[in-house]
């Protein structure tokens, strides 16, 4: 890809490396030489009209910076196997090219630092040209194509609100990963990779044929990683992952591609733990396994097992690029969990099972059952799985069950880029994608009896009263239900660029429709859990545009805006989908405005680039699950805020420097500040008939109780480190051996907040209904003022070497992260068991 920097007009050369680029730019500019896995070159020139210049042979070296994601992407699973992937949710090889990304997404990463304060939802990742975006939460599953990372170099990446060929996007951004077997390397490719993190081994073997002279070619790919546990305890991980496609020219226009994915990945899970079990046991403490016969098992796993199968056809003239596709994913996720029945809590971790149980008594501190709990605990911290199977010897105390989700997902896609003229230009298309899922419980283990009584433990009622109240392993129980959803969107982008300045603007228009379908007849919801429920139905539009102003070849401005309509995603849009249709009371379609402006600069010496944002999303929807103990009873509920705002805005910036040809510095810097931007609305839910704290009439006979506004606005939301700061220096030695380091320092992480601890009802007395007469608001906020977690410091090193001999190209390569072994809390949540004053105060008084 040949360029002049500053400028967006481009060229290809042909397949021996020969090209002809016509620019009408003169004076002082820079000629960008860009070829996937090899360094981009510069080449400065002096232009002049009506000139021709032979620039001769122009070698390109193999990049490095390449090499180094490809590993760190390696290594950095624990991340990408995240249920969030929080921190750098796309444009992972891209991403090295801009030095701010490539700094959040390796270094910043492993302290879960989110991009602007965004969830991964906020970005579209597409496989040759169809959104992967999942509809029951938004985000992209990183492991339906995990350790296939020879398949996925070849990436697409528009960061922020910058046009993007292939979608409308997101405020986050757009990764396109282009999997055609004559866009990646040919030739044979072998890895293998030793960590102490996620797994202890790896080993991934790919071949490309290269396009032959009947124009087919074909790559398939294949890796296994493994570890009886990583880093943390008893976390087991286990994965395999296939890759083959095919791809047959048919003419000089036309070209058929076939792609199958094949990703099988097992994990242990590990728990968060509080300050008092971390100074108990330490850091790498995990509550979730235990010995079993002399062997680890964990209670919570992980399983994804879902094939994905793409065809497209391309088509292309001196005009115009057409790609339609279609694709079809399905199999299963599933994750265990240890379910217990008028037992006791079997995790070691439980609260009354810990010493500050018995300091923090009602009735005055109990040191001497504090050490005798402390000894204990320290005696036996790991999951029991002997006292398990004892307690099931008569009764199912215990079950051992997969929360499973059997999903078929279609994708259509058809997106066109057409060139209207020398400087106008068109981009065109459309998305659609259908969901139709199974979510149920199926008990894997009932620990030595036959049958468990499938009832809630909480109400005593059944959860299926048209099947046997006795179910058997393998058998589903507990909930039974389908979703079904779907989504269509188009959009339109036309694009200017011409000698000074450049301007864009994009359409989109989307509709969707969830509904839910009851399989089980739950006792508590007899009238609203059997059967199809409300189809709930969104439509909306999305407007955004931007500007750039090219002041020279070598520093340039843009301004983008957005404003977006975004339909809740099916997650948010059902209270309670395991036990009845119940949908969000008058759910509301998500506005999006946002605004940012950049700065870039391309000095032979100096890359860089500043940012500023500006982002509020409106009328958001956000469900939470927990137990709750207070005057409004005692029971499992799902807490429902609507009309939630929420604010972020900041700055970044990004700098490297080319001391020399061998040195290398770099400075990263994010400052932002994300905050509730209003008082959302606060409802409860419980099952109907759950009794008020004083064990009387029930709550509400619908389940319902309407808390009122959240007092929260102004607050800050807990969406990882909102200042990150970082150094770097590298050294790349002409003998092809290189060494770097970064030092880096996040601060401003806050805790989730509890919103209904800032309700109204925080302030009544449950026993008399009137306020706690002592909760005055300088008592309430001195109770609830939000602090930050402590700041800290890491600081990384990588390294590696590459020798050429004979045509075959080896590296090695070496990454330590966190080098001085610093601890810091990584975040948190309030908790909101005890919802009243008079319960928080005896807590914190003891």
């Amino acid at each position: 890809k040949i360029s002049i920097e500053g400028a967006s007009a481009t060229t290809l050369s042909n397949n021996d490396g020969h090209f002809t680029f016509v620019s009408t730019m003169q004076g002082e500019q820079t000629l960008r030489l860009e070829s996937p896995e090899f360094s981009t070159r510069r080449v400065p020139l002096v232009l002049e009209e009506g000139t021709f210049i032979d620039l001769g042979p122009l070698y390109l070296e193999v990049d490095f910076t390449i090499e180094k994601a490809d590993n760190l992407i390696i290594l950095a699973q624990t991340e990408l196997d995240s249920d969030e992937a929080t921190f750098m949710p796309n444009g992972w090889l891209q991403a090295m090219r801009d030095v701010f990304l490539s700094r959040a997404a390796f270094d910043f990463g492993q302290a879960f630092f989110r991009v602007r304060g965004y969830d991964a939802n906020r970005g579209v990742v597409l496989l040759n040209g169809v959104p992967m975006n999942k509809m029951l939460d938004g985000r992209p599953q990183w492991n339906h194509w995990g350790g296939l990372n020879d398949v996925v170099r070849n990436q697409e990446f528009t960061n922020g609100l910058a046009p993007s060929d292939f979608v409308f996007g997101g405020v986050l951004g757009n990764t396109n990963i282009d999997m055609r077997p004559s866009r990646l390397r040919d030739g044979f490719r072998f890895t293998t990779s030793a960590s102490n993190r996620t797994y202890t081994g790896r080993v991934m073997a790919s071949y490309n044929s290269g396009v032959d002279e009947k124009g087919l070619s074909y790559m398939i790919s294949a890796s296994r990683r493994w570890g009886k546990q990583g880093y943390m305890e008893g976390t087991l991980y286990d994965a395999h992952s296939l890759f083959g496609s095919l791809e047959y020219r048919l003419d000089s226009r036309n070209v058929l591609l076939f792609t199958s994915i094949y990703a099988l990945n097992r994990r242990g899970r590990a728990s968060a733990i509080t300050e008092e079990v971390f100074d108990l046991v330490g850091k790498r403490y995990n509550p979730y396994w235990g010995y079993q016969n002399g062997k680890i098992r964990n209670a919570r796993e992980r399983r994804i097992a879902e094939p994905f199968f793409q065809v497209n056809h391309y088509f292309s003239t001196g005009n115009l690029q057409w790609n339609t596709s279609v694709a079809h994913q399905f199999g299963k996720h599933g994750r265990s969990r240890l379910g217990y029945y008028n037992a006791p809590n079997p995790d070691p971790t439980y609260y009354r099972y810990l010493p500050s149980f018995y300091i923090n008594s009602p009735i005055g501190g109990n040191f001497e059952s504090a050490n005798t709990a402390k000894k204990a605990f320290l005696a036996n911290p790991q999951m029991n799985w002997s006292k398990i199977y004892t307690a099931n010897h008569n009764t199912s105390s215990y079950v051992l069950y997969d929360d499973m989700v059997n999903e078929n997902r279609f994708m259509a896609s058809s997106t066109a880029n057409v060139k209207l003229g020398d400087y106008i230009s068109l981009d065109t298309g459309f998305h659609l994608q259908s969901s139709r899922s199974k979510n149920y419980a199926v008990i894997v283990d009932l620990f030595g009896v036959k049958s468990h009584r499938d009832i809630d433990p909480f109400s005593n009622t059944r959860n299926d009263l048209d099947s046997a109240i006795e179910k058997g392993e393998d058998d589903i129980f507990n909930y039974h239900y389908r979703l079904n959803a779907m989504q269509w969107n188009t959009f339109g982008q036309i694009r200017m660029d011409r000698s000074k300045w450049a301007a864009f603007v994009a359409f989109d228009y989307w509709a969707a429709n969830y509904q839910r379908e009851g399989i089980f007849r739950n006792e508590r919801f007899v009238d609203s859990s059997l059967g199809k429920g409300e189809r709930l139905t969104f439509s909306g539009y999305g407007l955004k545009g931007g500007a750039t102003y090219k002041i020279t070849g070598r520093h340039w401005t843009t301004v983008n805006a957005l404003r977006a309509q975004r339909p809740p995603t099916v997650r948010n849009s059902f209270v309670n989908p395991r036990e009845n249709n119940q949908v969000v009371p008058m759910p509301q379609l998500e506005t999006i405005t946002s605004i940012d402006a950049n700065y870039f600069i391309r000095m032979p010496n100096i890359l860089g680039r500043l940012t500023g944002y500006h982002t509020r999303f409106q009328n958001t929807t956000d469900i939470n699950f927990f137990y709750i103990d207070s005057g409004l009873g005692s029971d499992f509920v799902q807490e429902v805020l609507t009309d939630f705002d929420k604010l972020h805005m900041g700055v970044e910036l990004g700098v490297e420097y080319q001391v020399s040809s061998s040195v290398k510095l770099t400075s990263v810097m994010a400052f932002g500040k994300y905050l509730y931007a209003n008082d959302p609305r606060v409802a409860i839910n419980f099952d109907p008939g759950v009794r008020d704290g004083q064990g009387q009439q029930p709550i509400d006979p619908t389940g319902t109780v309407d808390l009122g506004y959240a007092k929260i606005k102004g607050l800050k939301l807990g969406q990882g480190p909102q200042t990150a700061v970082s150094m770097g220096i590298e050294y790349r030695d002409p003998n092809y051996w290189w060494i770097g380091g970064t030092m880096n320092y996040l601060s401003d992480n806050y805790a989730q907040l509890s919103p209904i601890l800032r309700t109204e009802s925080f302030y009544l007395n449950p026993e008399t209904g009137e306020p706690f007469p002592d909760a005055t608001p300088e008592n309430v906020n001195r109770l609830l003022a939000q602090r930050p977690l402590d700041s800290f410091y890491l600081l990384n090193l990588i390294g590696g070497k590459s020798w050429m001999r004979k045509g075959l190209y080896v590296s090695v390569f070496a990454s330590i992260n966190n080098l001085f072994d610093a601890s810091f809390r990584t975040g948190g949540y309030e908790q909101a068991r005890n919802g009243n004053y008079g319960q928080m105060y005896q807590d914190k008084l003891s």
